[in-house]
């Protein structure tokens, strides 16, 4: 048994799924067991481990660590120009606000919700993580959840969840 580890989903349901829908044939060596404490990803997993489409997996304060890498006041890593460029819209007029590696909380409908500042930026993961930066107020939100555990497809849509959520914790910050 792991501690101190989520658990994801049982097997790659929804890559062999995807395939199949796709008519790409049949691969023999699908994971079927509860995948726990390794990749969640299929592609990922498939290559080793780690691939840079697969996202980043810690715990809470770990991924606090990394988000304070994109403040420039916290940052250890970048210079503040370059944090700039996380809260800059370089895909004005299109129908989603992108800065470099990050949605922009000015996107309609965004994950953010609507208390968050529009340079806020943040990302989603598959099974339901969050991760939401504020610049402005220096905040960094983290959601980690697991939409894919114990349930067949298709996965929920918890965007909502996503956006009541930093809706909450704006909120609750503003009143201490």
């Amino acid at each position: 048994m792991q501690t101190g580890i989520a658990a994801c989903e049982l097997g790659n349901a929804y890559e062999r799924e995807t395939c199949r829908a796709a008519n790409s044939g049949e691969y023999a060596s699908w994971r079927e067991e509860l995948i726990w404490g390794q990749v969640h990803d299929g592609n990922a997993f498939f290559l080793g481990g780690a691939a840079g489409h697969a996202g980043l997996f810690g715990d809470a304060p770990d991924t606090l660590t990394i988000g304070n890498q994109f403040l420039a006041a916290r940052s250890k890593l970048l210079k503040p120009e370059t944090c700039e460029l996380f809260r800059m819209n370089m895909t004005e007029g299109l129908n989603e606000a992108r800065s470099v590696g990050w949605q922009l909380a000015a996107t309609k409908d965004s994950t953010a919700g609507p208390s968050l500042p529009t340079d806020s930026f943040g990302h989603t993961g598959f099974t339901g993580t969050t991760c939401w930066i504020d610049p402005q107020n220096e905040r960094v939100f983290i959601l980690l959840t697991n939409r894919t555990h114990a349930h067949s497809l298709p996965f929920t849509n918890i965007n909502s969840v996503r956006r009541q959520f930093h809706t909450l914790a704006v909120e609750s910050l503003a009143a201490l």
